[in-house]
């Protein structure tokens, strides 16, 4: 397979540093902005290379070489696609941390990746995250935090103190099929799982996304810094080279006027994101003709989305992807209505996919079953042995844990999820962590976290709950423990049902999908 790849073009291999380089030589002047409010800040390919070489130095003087984790729990910024930069030059492994983790979670992520050195900034929306560090307790390996803005770093290291260590080096080299990137997802373990990518299969999905025969597409993504999809947001800029617009927290709003004014092409999201997209776009009277490549996934997409974007001009399609395989299939903006709307498209050159039953075999072309793939971007496996040894069948087949069908013309409809896990505006959030939060409230005797269908956000957290007879739980005293817990504030229950009994197996298994369906039912009009 891997032949395959390298000779149909998927693996070029380049490191991320050798792309960087590449990219910044033809196309030094294309600009990246992140919006922020009231300061948007803008810098070229060129200075964002040069600024981030010298970085790399300062890495060094700090001790860290290549194949060394560089994290950073960071909002998109200039100072994020810089560490970006100065990583993969010296040939460590980026780290970036979505930036609603808690302590609780920042502190596994830290300690499982062996993070070397830690990004963060002062203040993110109402967190002092240089606290949230302290809370953290001992990470063993991490040597060093640096803090970004004009407040008070404390015993760490201000920015400013950072970028004075910086100088020129020559640095050894590292092969485009070593780990280069890692993000950590949320799944069925009640931990979030490390996602292992080299240089050659991120790049494979830059490539895909933004083709050489295309250099004067211009990008926007809403998607923040510590996802896989925030991640491909900086590489459009730094190994694509194209005129790229992210946001420090996503301003719809502004959005739209950047499509008018930019003339935007590429955008992707999730249905919350396209919904307050044209929201905006309708107030303000925004032109979104030039919007040419829409992609949407992440949640549930409803088909009236779909069908509202239409009719305003945007050819919007559904694609089907995640941390481990970023992009397995989409649509296209010239596929029929139809397809858009109730498919998640067809295969990307390079991608296969299987449908297979419980006990690994292919079903029958139409029938459901579990999507197993494979293909030039997928990931290199789980940094825990344990969980990557039962993600794969023989063949390097990537066990999904969605469920799908595929027809005979080659659409993918995503039909259920066999992993446990609800997204909420486009983030995924592990059940079984979200239950063991509930179960360390005293007098909570069993827990079942499910998804509850949300216009806006794809779903919402709803905990079934049966407790102690004198215990009155609300959810404003969920919501306290959960603060108490450290957990990300995405992870707290929005609806509490207290019952008396659960629906089980005959093995006392509890029926998630009774539960689901029955608030899927109270939702419908």
């Amino acid at each position: 397979m891997q032949s395959r790849w390298r000779a149909d073009g998927h693996w070029r291999d380049q490191t991320l540093d050798q792309a960087f380089e590449a990219a910044a030589g033809r196309h030094p002047d294309i600009l990246l902005t992140i919006h922020a409010a009231g300061n948007p800040r803008s810098i070229s390919l060129g200075d964002l290379r040069e600024r981030g070489q010298a970085l790399a130095g300062a890495l060094h003087s700090l001790g860290l070489t290549a194949g060394d984790v560089v994290a950073m729990q960071l909002p998109n910024s200039i100072e994020t696609a810089l560490v970006y930069q100065a990583a993969a030059a010296l040939g460590c492994i980026i780290l970036p941390i979505v930036p609603i983790y808690g302590p609780h979670e920042l502190g596994f992520v830290l300690r499982d990746a062996r993070a070397r050195i830690l990004f963060v900034p002062d203040r993110w929306r109402h967190t002092d995250c240089v606290q949230r560090v302290r809370d953290i307790g001992n990470v063993p390996d991490l040597e060093a935090v640096v803090v970004i803005g004009d407040g008070d770093a404390g015993e760490y290291m201000p920015w400013g103190d950072f970028e004075q260590r910086a100088g020129a080096g020559i640095w050894p080299g590292v092969s485009a099929d070593d780990p280069a990137f890692m993000v950590y997802t949320s799944g069925t373990t009640a931990n979030p799982k490390g996602v292992l990518h080299s240089a050659n299969t991120l790049l494979a999905e830059v490539w895909q996304s933004y083709p050489d025969q295309d250099p004067g597409s211009r990008v926007m993504s809403p998607y923040p810094a510590g996802h896989v999809a925030g991640a491909l947001g900086v590489l459009a800029h730094a190994a694509a080279a194209r005129r790229t617009i992210l946001f420090e927290t996503f301003d719809a709003e502004a959005a739209a006027r950047y499509v008018g004014a930019e003339r935007i092409t590429h955008t992707a999201g999730t249905p919350f994101h396209y919904l307050a997209l044209l929201d905006a776009a309708d107030a303000l009277g925004c032109d979104m003709g030039s919007l040419r490549a829409c992609g949407t996934g992440g949640a549930t997409v409803p088909e009236s989305l779909v069908e509202r974007a239409e009719a305003a001009g945007i050819h919007m399609f559904r694609r089907y992807g995640m941390s481990e395989h970023p992009t397995v299939t989409q649509g296209a903006d010239g596929d029929p209505l139809h397809d858009r709307m109730t498919t998640d498209g067809r295969l990307r050159p390079g991608v296969e996919v299987r449908i297979v039953d419980d006990h690994g075999n292919d079903v029958e072309t139409g029938q459901e079953g579990e999507v197993a793939t494979r293909g030039p971007d997928m990931f290199l496996g789980y940094s825990d042995p344990a969980i990557d040894a039962a993600a794969w069948l023989p063949g390097c087949w990537f066990l999904s844990g969605d469920i799908g069908r595929l027809d005979e013309a080659g659409l993918l409809a995503i039909t259920d999820r066999k992993k446990d896990i609800i997204i909420r505006g486009g983030e995924n959030i592990s059940s079984r962590e979200v239950e063991e939060l509930l179960l360390r409230i005293p007098g909570v005797r069993e827990a079942a976290a499910v998804g509850y269908p949300d216009e806006r956000l794809g779903e919402r957290i709803c905990a079934y709950l049966i407790v102690d007879a004198r215990l009155d739980l609300d959810l404003a005293a969920i919501d306290a423990a959960f603060r108490r817990f450290g957990a990300a504030r995405q992870k707290t229950p929005e609806r509490v049902i207290l019952a008396q009994d659960l629906p089980r197996t005959p093995a006392g298994k509890i029926k998630k999908a009774e539960l689901r369906r029955e608030l899927r039912e109270v939702a419908s009009p």
